[in-house]
């Protein structure tokens, strides 16, 4: 079905004497239009970073900057674990197997 045209997905819709809904054709190429010039921007932010120098201060900020975030992730999950452990009356810190 991904393969099918959009007439062809009307006709089965809504039958082959259903006329087209309105502004169909408008819409669908305002939308092509704006998909696209979505990926022009995204295109051309890429191609800026690409070729933007970054600075040694900069980059150790942004790796700073993830590994606080992946550390708050960290503890959110042993707090989730513990409180887990602490609903279910079970001591989850020890190894499965002995």
């Amino acid at each position: 079905m991904h393969n099918d045209s959009i007439e062809s997905l009307l006709r089965r819709h809504y039958g082959d004497d259903a006329p087209a809904p309105a502004g169909l054709e408008t819409r669908l190429v305002a939308s092509v239009r704006r998909e696209a010039a979505e990926l022009r921007e995204q295109e051309r932010r890429a191609s800026r970073l690409g070729k933007q120098r970054i600075s040694r201060r900069a980059a150790v900020r942004l790796v700073a900057i993830g590994t606080a975030g992946l550390s708050v992730v960290s503890m959110g999950l042993e707090s989730l674990q513990s409180l887990e452990a602490g609903l279910l009356g079970q001591d989850i810190t020890q190894p499965a197997y002995p």
